[in-house]
Parts: C-alpha cells; structure tokens; sequence
C-alpha cells in the first residue's frame, strides 16, 4: 500500500497495535519510523499499546 494511502488509514483500536492486519502493521511502522520485524519486536517485549511500544522504540535510538 503507497505512502499516500497510508496516511489516510486509521486504525480500529487507535490505542493498540494489530500488527496481525498488514495494512495496520504497515501503517504503524511508517508512524513510527521502523520496519514490521523491528515493530513485531517491540510488540513482544512490551506488549501492544501505542504508548509502550514508542517508548520503547525511542529507547532503542
């Protein structure tokens, strides 16, 4: 899916990460600046909320 169309998704749960559903794990890898494995990463060592999951990206910088 383009960059474009990207921009105009908007996540079910806009609290949680379903990186399950391609389009959402693409659409949170552009939000947050990371590749799928880098996100699936994340997602198992802190869980699915949007808050932890940058935060402990931010932490990986």
């Amino acid at each position: 899916m383009s960059e474009d169309l990207l921009s105009h998704f908007k996540p079910i749960d806009p609290g949680r990460i379903h990186v399950d559903d391609p389009v959402e794990a693409q659409y949170w890898c552009m939000q947050l600046r990371c590749n799928e494995a880098t996100l699936r990463d994340a997602i198992a060592k802190v869980g699915d909320h949007v808050t932890a999951v940058r935060d402990e990206l931010a932490s990986r910088e």
